[in-house]
């Protein structure tokens, strides 16, 4: 969940072991050269996906951009030629302290849990135990999505819980502190305490429009369970994480001992130490997943597999094919997905208090990426990560565009400085002299410089954004609209 920074010193960086995992439960060893070189490449050809022409061309170290984005660990896991080629930790579990990060360290995985989620519902259906088509409430046992107006023609079913277009309302979670009593499924459905979360309910017809919800795979867990008859970790471990050879990853509320010792630890963007190290997402299969890069690499790899028309350990490849299409927005069923050439990209993102989390494949190149770190300002470290890793092994995306930029407008930065609300989520245009930064908690923890591209129209380089503000009332903007890929967002000025 989103939360806030107060730009705490560089981190200090520990070398990390590398361990090649070219097949389940290899024993670390050191790369040959010439891979060696192509790592060495990847941690020192760092970049912002956009960058402002006719500037120097600067590339930048890991280590580097770790210090910058005040990241204490990341964990790669590097996919190549249908395998993975190399996995490499950098940096510390804990800020401050030197237990350095290792391949086998565990991060929290956010909403890459509900790929995972995605692939045990999948196999579910695969099973006969549940219905991609048949509604929801006939196969809910313990709990019943309560009925609307919205509901009256158009049930929910799983496709489109799995599609984010069920008309489900919950976007995220905000998790729970250790040694709080937490609350059930049931009460999570239903918003009861100790719940934090609103009712999950239906707030459009189903199948009407895309919006994201963690609140709908929430029920997916549900209707998991009621068809498993088991919790919910143990029910993953058979259908997913036991035939994916998964070692170190679990669904569980409470992490045994063994894990425990090799957790990296929440850090969130105020830079105050989370209690216990970490928050508990009872949510399981929208944001409960503890796991490692390897291990994510391996569900990369099976979707992979299945998707490019091979038996996988866990799906067909037919239903893999159903996961892998496009419905509402740019989903299909538990990822992002994108006509690449002869194939498919797919991917997930992911998002916890202290940890931001990214998957990527294709389905055509036998390449990809994990990537996780414990960082609120995560996601900025990740994408400059994928344009080297691209420019490393060739890959169709994450290219790096030059645009150009204006000359400042000081009418207009007058105009536009001030206080926003951005998502439900306090946002800042900042001016400093001649120069403009946006600040949001959505996005990392430090503000990014905003380049104007036309009359009131910015670019950033820290990501791919654009902002629009409209004319002034009064010597003050009214808002602005942010665009990030194919989506807008509006924001309005706080009074």
């Amino acid at each position: 969940m989103p939360s806030t920074s107060n730009g705490l010193p560089a981190t200090r960086l520990y070398p990390a072991l590398i361990t090649l995992l070219l097949a389940p439960g290899a024993l670390a060893q050191t790369p040959p050269a010439d891979l060696q070189a192509r790592i060495d490449r990847v941690e020192h050809g760092l970049s912002s996906r956009i960058v402002v022409k006719d500037r120097p061309d600067q590339k930048m170290t890991l280590a580097e951009r770790m210090a910058f984005h005040d990241v204490p660990a990341v964990s790669i896991a590097l996919i190549n030629s249908q395998r993975i080629e190399w996995a490499r930790a950098y940096g510390v579990l804990e800020p401050g302290s030197t237990h350095a990060a290792t391949p086998d360290s565990l991060f929290q995985a956010g909403s890459v849990s509900k790929t995972v989620a995605a692939l045990g519902a999948l196999r579910l259906v695969e099973q006969g135990h549940l219905s991609l088509d048949t509604p929801a409430n006939a196969q809910l046992q313990h709990w019943k999505i309560p009925d609307n107006t919205l509901t009256t023609q158009h049930p929910v079913t799983l496709r489109a819980l799995l599609n984010h277009s069920a008309g489900i309302n919950v976007h995220g979670f905000f998790g729970h502190a250790q040694g709080e009593r937490l609350p059930t499924l049931l009460q999570i459905l239903d918003g009861t305490a100790p719940a934090n979360s609103d009712p999950i309910r239906v707030e459009a017809v189903p199948g009407s429009a895309w919006t994201y919800s963690g609140g709908g795979y929430t029920i997916i867990q549900q209707m998991m369970a009621d068809a498993g008859a088991q919790p919910y970790p143990q029910l993953m471990q058979h259908l997913v994480l036991g035939p994916l050879q998964m070692r170190d990853s679990t669904y569980a509320t409470d992490l045994p001992p063994a894990l425990r010792s090799r957790t990296a630890h929440a850090h969130p963007s105020d830079g105050q130490p989370v209690a216990g190290g970490w928050r508990v997402y009872p949510e399981a299969a929208a944001a409960g997943l503890w796991t490692t890069a390897s291990d994510l690499a391996r569900v990369v790899l099976d979707i992979q597999q299945s998707g490019h028309g091979a038996q996988g350990k866990v799906l067909t490849s037919a239903m893999a094919r159903q996961m892998l299409t496009r419905l509402k927005g740019d989903y299909g069923l538990g990822l992002y997905v994108e006509p690449i050439g002869a194939g498919t990209s797919f991917a997930h993102t992911g998002g916890t208090h202290g940890y931001r989390a990214q998957i990527y494949g294709y389905t055509h190149t036998g390449q990809g990426i994990v990537v996780l770190t414990n960082s609120d300002s995560g996601a900025a470290l990740v994408d400059e990560i994928l344009v080297s890793v691209a420019a490393e092994y060739g890959w169709p995306e994450f290219q790096i565009v030059e645009k150009t930029a204006l000359a400042p407008d000081a009418a207009v930065s007058a105009e536009v400085a001030g206080d926003y609300v951005l998502m439900d989520t306090p946002a800042r245009v900042t001016r400093e002299g001649d120069r403009l930064y946006f600040q949001s908690d959505l996005f990392g923890a430090r503000p990014m410089e905003l380049f104007r591209q036309s009359g009131r129209e910015y670019f950033m380089t820290a990501q791919d954004m654009t902002i629009a503000f409209p004319p002034a009332t009064a010597g003050k903007v009214a808002g602005f609209a942010l665009k990030r890929g194919a989506s807008t967002y509006s924001a309005t000025r706080k009074e």
